[in-house]
């Protein structure tokens, strides 16, 4: 990257290239434990976290809620929405270059204004990629992931994909095919699909079998599209369980695993997994993460974390270590992300200074590179992996391997506890485990 800012104007004075100062460091504009050069288990930090700023939540939340409007006021708004977009443009990767992570995410209408008019709105979003890859090229960024949002426009009331009108499912087509095309066009590892939609509100008026069919055969026409223009990459969906929807169809790993498999679609998507949609669901982060890697199906993360008093979604920065360390012995353990860490997340909506947008995404990149460095210690240098071997050892030999591979039918499995008496009762060492952790936690 070689320059701070790119347009006439600085976006984010006073504000440098945002540097590691370590541990002792008071600044807050320093990093204290990302050290993208650093070197664990044979890979930078930055290969190992692969961070990517979000451009919605960063340059366009400006801290509403369900219950307000924003308090921020952004010093890229202009006269126009096309003189806006223009504007923030030059402020986002000014942003991405002074916090230094490498890749970007966008939503079509984030980058460009939307249009009723078709034409209109291709217009706007070439218009857009184009300035954006002129961006790209002059500062090193990357593009993580494009995506469509089908989810604002009140012609998504009853979803995208999903809807029971034709009509809408083709316009719909309108917005893919348009942010396929600009993801390929500056060079996007990946494409995400959030349902956001893609669900009912009642029972009473829904087909529920053929939505699902329908949104198949959708997701399928995007791949083959997607392929077509020469996106290598994983197609990658979202799970979330409800909100706006009340049940949404991808309501969690689980049951997006499935979809994927009943449907013939687990070849060329994954998943990408939102922490605070995780929680939402009723699951852990560290649930979810665990259950898309073990279908062989985790893809990317959406780094965030929700308020477990609060029933929405808040789109908080991640600052909780124990959420950081279990995301990423995940990660580690699958030997790592073909996609990244996305922080789709949002500072908080008294959080008014444009420093704070550096101070939320310092926090959280912080954060995951502990979470790195505890969970690669854990994995390398204490028993942890060796205890969980040990609590399935029974599998590993004799009858126990018989059964696992499948060589012993029920009468033969019910024979052996037969002779063999009572079993033994083997403690789960639960406690033992939280110690590890928070042992690894404080070095």
């Amino acid at each position: 990257m070689t320059s701070l800012f790119i347009g006439a104007k600085e976006y984010f004075p006073g504000i440098g290239r945002i540097g590691f100062e370590g541990r002792e460091s008071d600044n807050p504009l320093a990093f204290k434990v990302y050290d993208a050069n650093r070197v664990i288990g044979g890979k930078t930090m930055a290969e190992h976290l692969r961070f990517a700023t979000c451009y919605w939540h960063t340059f366009g939340n400006a801290g509403h809620d369900p219950f307000g409007p924003g308090t921020r006021r952004f010093p890229w708004e202009s006269g126009s929405p096309m003189a806006t977009a223009e504007a923030k443009v030059d402020a986002a990767f000014e942003f991405f270059t002074k916090l230094g992570t490498p890749f970007w995410c966008f939503h079509d209408i984030d980058l460009a204004p939307d249009a009723e008019d078709i034409g209109e709105y291709e217009r706007n979003l070439k218009h857009m990629v184009g300035l954006a890859k002129q961006r790209q090229d002059a500062t090193g960024m990357k593009l993580l992931w494009g995506t469509a949002n089908l989810f604002s426009h009140p012609r998504y009331m009853n979803g995208a994909g999903t809807n029971p009108d034709f009509a809408v499912v083709s316009r719909a087509a309108i917005q893919v095919k348009a942010a396929l095309e600009a993801t390929v066009e500056l060079g996007g590892e990946h494409y995400v699909f959030w349902g956001g939609r893609e669900g009912y509100s009642s029972l009473h008026n829904t087909d529920m079998k053929r939505e699902l069919e329908n949104f198949a055969r959708f997701l399928a026409a995007a791949r083959d599209h997607g392929r077509s223009i020469g996106l290598k990459g994983n197609f990658l969906i979202e799970p979330k369980p409800m909100e706006p929807m009340n049940h949404q169809y991808d309501f969690d790993s689980a049951t997006v695993a499935g979809f994927l498999r009943q449907h013939g679609l687990e070849k060329d998507f994954k998943l990408n997994i939102e922490a605070n949609h995780a929680t939402l669901a009723g699951h852990t982060f560290q649930h979810d993460l665990q259950v898309a890697s073990d279908a062989g199906l985790l893809g990317s993360i959406d780094a965030n974390r929700g308020n477990p008093q609060n029933g929405w979604d808040t789109d908080q920065f991640p600052t909780d270590l124990y959420d950081t360390i279990g995301a990423m012995l995940v990660v580690l353990r699958q030997g790592g992300l073909e996609g990244g860490l996305n922080f789709d997340a949002k500072p908080r909506r008294e959080s008014t200074d444009m420093q704070d947008l550096f101070i939320a995404h310092i926090g959280g990149m912080d954060a995951f590179a502990r979470g790195l460095e505890v969970a690669h210690g854990l994995l390398t240098t204490s028993p942890l992996e060796q205890w969980r071997q040990q609590r399935y050892a029974s599998f590993d030999g004799g009858n126990g391997k018989a059964f696992a591979e499948g060589r012993l039918d029920l009468a033969a499995i019910a024979d052996l506890a037969r002779g063999a008496g009572e079993p033994a009762q083997t403690s789960g060492r639960q406690e033992a485990y939280e110690n590890l952790v928070n042992q690894y936690l404080l070095r």
